[in-house]
């Protein structure tokens, strides 16, 4: 059993109270029967993630809309679960989706894992999500360093020339400026000088 599946069942067996239904899902191979579980009325949350995560790591798209509002739930352990399972998905729609997530301001306090996984999924959409995320982050007295610090270590993973201003400006920023210039210097020299 891979490690976050295992982390996952573990988390949702307490959840769940009861071990019959919640065997049931974890050990069927049906991906029909599981994904009745994310439209049958009156499932639980915990019925609902363990099978978006196994579709999605299963790569069956129907898991997708399920896991992308376990990516911008409030419980960070859902969050994580969701992103894991949406970088297996291969559902073209999910970087859109992560970067939407990542840069909408009223939701910014659950953006750290669509952050990640915009590093994760290095799609056209994640360094414009980012540099706007990091840019909003910058403002005096913001209070989300995590998501500005995952920020600039996504940037710096990327390193794409067209974070190199937001990365300067991050400089100032004493919470950020050591990852700062550890992203910068990941810019490879030729792609400075455009």
């Amino acid at each position: 059993m891979d490690e976050e599946l295992r982390s996952l069942t573990e988390r949702l067996r307490q959840e769940s109270r009861g071990p019959a239904a919640f065997d049931r899902l974890l050990a069927t191979e049906d991906h029909d029967e599981l994904a009745e579980v994310l439209t049958a009325p009156g499932q639980p949350l915990w019925a609902r993630e363990l099978v978006a995560f196994r579709l999605g790591v299963a790569r069956d798209r129907r898991a997708f809309e399920s896991l992308v509002l376990l990516l911008n739930h409030r419980d960070p352990p859902r969050c994580a679960s969701a992103a894991y399972a949406l970088a297996r998905l291969g559902d073209p729609r999910t970087a859109r989706a992560a970067a939407a997530l990542a840069t909408n301001e009223l939701r910014v306090a659950y953006a750290l894992h669509p952050v990640r996984l915009l590093v994760e999924l290095r799609a056209p959409e994640s360094v414009p999500a980012l540099i706007t995320t990091l840019e909003r982050r910058l403002r005096p007295h913001d209070p989300y360093h995590r998501v500005a610090l995952s920020c600039v270590e996504g940037l710096g993973a990327l390193a794409d020339p067209r974070a190199r201003r937001v990365l300067k400006e991050a400089l100032a920023h004493p919470v950020l400026a050591r990852a700062a210039v550890r992203a910068l210097a990941g810019i490879p020299e030729e792609e400075q000088a455009r």
